[in-house]
């Protein structure tokens, strides 16, 4: 805009000087002096009411001021004189037109462009008066989700009671090889679990706080692998294990086995016949934000994590899905086929202990799903 003025400015002063030259040349011309009309319109369009009077002025004392030079005719002096007086009328009228035009042209703009930053305004409101209904209606979703939950759980606890007495006697039926044995072991497991976490649900509306412990990370992926292990057999798919030796991690073994389950199921579900999927658990220095993190442990001197990493070879999720995927309730499952609730539960879980879980997936490569928690090898000493 102001590159746009300063040409504007110069083309109106070279043709002030040009009718200035025919002014100084032919004083008796009145139709030369006419010309200060187009200086003085394109100063209007600066818009400045201070450079639109000195315009004026120049333009009006130079159509005068040439009529007294020397040597000129001074036949019909007065008829001159009058109608240069009619040119310095029409010049302010020009004047006074051109400059309450721009400046109405001005108001205008500025309306505009505050009727435009209102509508942006009020788009951004009614973007975020959505966000917040949308969480509302989570909330209230998830708050009968979980006063059915309860009313469900309190219902299935006695079958799984009965469940659990019948594979006690299995247990000790005569002929069950080691191998049935095994298979018993992990069912009465998984059993005692889900009752725990009935009791748990019926105990209160939230879920229980982790207790978290320095736990062996082998131990904590075995049961299960050994638990997923039937189903990734029966679908087609490998799944491989790479746990690095002597690590602890600081977990609630059951809250991180739940996530691992979780995550397991996913990626089973994500891949298909012939593909892969691998649990690889490593540790790395802790950054700064982890330390901090991982300040539950009681450890201030920690500087190390434990990395339990998930990744298929699966279908891959969009960007968008990837964006969505730790919201309640949002699932790519179809209908019936997931609640939309495990990693938004899961990262829920993990942030309690101190750690974060991170999402990554690309279409058609596969998915990524890294657990940080704290950790650090077994061979050092544990406050």
């Amino acid at each position: 805009m102001k590159s746009r003025n300063q040409v504007v400015l110069a083309i109106a002063a070279i043709l002030f000087l040009i009718v200035m030259v025919m002014e100084w040349m032919f004083p008796l011309n009145v139709v030369g002096a006419f010309g200060f009309v187009l200086p003085i319109l394109l100063v209007a369009t600066v818009r400045s009411r201070r450079l639109m009077v000195v315009t004026l002025a120049l333009c009006i004392l130079v159509t005068f001021v040439g009529l007294f030079q020397p040597g000129k005719k001074r036949e019909r002096f007065t008829a001159v004189v009058f109608n240069r007086i009619m040119v310095a009328c029409v010049l302010t009228g020009v004047a006074y037109i051109g400059v309450t035009w721009e400046e109405r042209k001005a108001r205008e703009e500025a309306a505009k462009a505050a009727l435009a930053t209102q509508t942006e305004h009020l788009l951004l409101a009614n973007t975020q008066l959505v966000e917040i209904k949308d969480k509302l209606a989570r909330s209230e979703r998830l708050a009968a989700v979980g006063q059915l939950v309860a009313s469900v759980a309190h219902e299935v606890g006695t079958p799984l009671h009965s469940i659990a007495w019948h594979v006690e006697a299995l247990a000790e039926e005569p002929g069950v090889t080691p191998a049935m044995q095994k298979r018993i072991g992990i069912i009465d497991e998984q059993l005692n679990r889900v009752v725990r976490i009935i009791q748990d649900l019926l105990s209160s509306t939230r879920q229980r706080k982790p207790e978290p412990t320095w736990y062996p990370a082998e131990r904590l992926i075995e049961p299960v692998v050994a638990l997923m292990e039937p189903g990734y057999h029966a679908k087609g798919v490998t799944l491989h294990t790479a746990v690095a030796s002597a690590l602890l991690v600081w977990a609630d073994a059951e809250k991180i086995h739940q996530v691992l389950v979780n995550l397991l199921s996913n990626a089973l579900a994500a891949t298909g016949a012939g593909g892969h999927v691998t649990v690889a658990v490593t540790i790395r220095q802790a950054s700064s934000e982890e330390m901090e993190g991982a300040s539950c442990t009681g450890r201030p001197d920690l500087s190390t994590v434990v990395t339990l990493v998930v990744s298929d070879s699966g279908c891959g999720m969009p960007r968008e899905d990837v964006e969505r995927a730790f919201q309640p309730f949002f699932t790519t499952k179809a209908v019936g086929k997931g609640t939309g609730l495990g990693l938004f539960l899961s990262r829920e879980a993990v942030s309690a202990h101190g750690g974060r879980l991170t999402l990554e997936s690309e279409i058609g490569k596969g998915t990524t799903v890294t657990v940080v928690l704290p950790g650090l090898p077994s061979d050092s000493a544990v406050a």
